[in-house]
C-alpha cells in the first residue's frame, strides 16, 4: 500500500481534529477526500506528508512511518498546500530549478514539468506577475519536480478557469496511473470525474469509504446526508 493510516488522532486544545482515522490506498489509485470545512482534511494531509505529528495511531507513506522516517516520506511525497505558498521575487523557471536543487534532481525535470503543468508561455515570467491560476499550476510543478510516488493536493484547482481545470483534471488522472493520488475539494464534480474512490471526513471523523462507481450521480446527496446528520 502507498498509503496506510491507522487510528490516527489528533487533537487542537478542546477541539477533536481527527478521531482515530483508517484507511489504505493502493498505489494507482486516485482518491478524493471530502469534508465540510473544519472536518480535518488538511490536518490528515499535513501528517501524511510528515510536517504534523498525530497525537496518536500510525501512518505509513511509501513504506516509510511518517514520525520514524520523516526525510524518507518527504522525498517520496509531492504535496501542493491549500495555500500554496511561493516565491513571489522568483521567475517561474528559477523557483522551479530551485526546487530541483532542493530534491537534488536534474535540471531537465524543469522544462519537463513547465511542459506537464501548461506553464509554458509563463516561463519567464516573476511568479508574483502570474495569475492565480497560474500561481496554482507553478505549486503543482514544484510538486511534481522530483517525480513522488505519492501525490498529495489540497485543492489543487483553486483559482482555475474552467478550461484550466479540464487540463488539470486530465493530467490528474494521468498521473494516477503509476502514482497514488489524494486530493481534497470542495468540487463534489471534480471527484465524480477523476477519482476512483471517496472518503468523507466529518467532525474528525472518517464517515464514508468507498468505490467511485458506486457513489457517481449520487455523492452530492451522499455527501449532503453524512456531513448535515445531527
Amino acid at each position: 500500500m502507498s498509503i496506510e493510516v491507522s487510528g490516527i488522532s489528533k487533537r487542537y486544545g478542546l477541539q477533536q481534529a481527527l478521531d482515530s482515522v483508517a484507511f489504505s490506498v493502493p498505489s494507482g489509485q486516485v482518491v478524493g477526500f471530502l469534508g465540510p470545512n473544519g472536518a480535518g482534511k488538511s490536518t490528515l494531509m499535513k501528517i501524511l506528508t510528515a510536517y504534523l505529528p498525530a497525537d496518536s495511531g500510525t501512518a505509513r507513506v511509501a513504506g516509510y512511518d511518517v514520525v520514524e522516517s520523516p526525510h524518507e516520506v518527504k522525498k517520496r511525497v509531492g504535496y501542493l498546500s491549500e495555500h500554496n505558498p511561493l516565491y513571489l521575487d522568483l521567475y517561474v523557471r528559477e523557483f522551479l530549478g530551485f526546487c530541483a536543487g532542493v530534491h537534488g534532481v536534474g535540471r531537465n525535470r524543469v522544462e519537463a514539468v513547465i511542459e506537464q503543468t501548461g506553464l509554458g508561455p509563463e516561463r519567464h515570467k516573476k511568479i508574483g506577475a502570474l495569475s492565480k491560476g497560474y500561481r496554482q499550476r507553478v505549486g503543482l510543478a514544484q510538486a511534481l519536480i522530483h517525480e513522488p510516488e505519492v501525490l498529495i493536493l489540497d485543492e489543487p484547482t483553486t483559482g482555475l478557469d474552467p478550461n484550466q481545470m479540464v487540463g488539470i483534471r486530465q493530467l490528474i488522472r494521468e498521473l494516477g496511473r503509476d502514482r497514488t493520488v489524494m486530493l481534497s475539494t470542495h468540487i463534489l464534480q471534480e471527484v465524480e470525474l477523476i477519482c476512483d474512490r471517496v472518503l468523507i471526513l466529518n467532525r474528525g471523523a472518517l464517515v464514508a469509504d468507498q468505490a467511485m462507481e458506486g457513489a457517481r450521480g449520487t455523492l452530492e446527496e451522499l455527501f449532503r446526508r453524512l456531513t448535515t446528520a445531527s
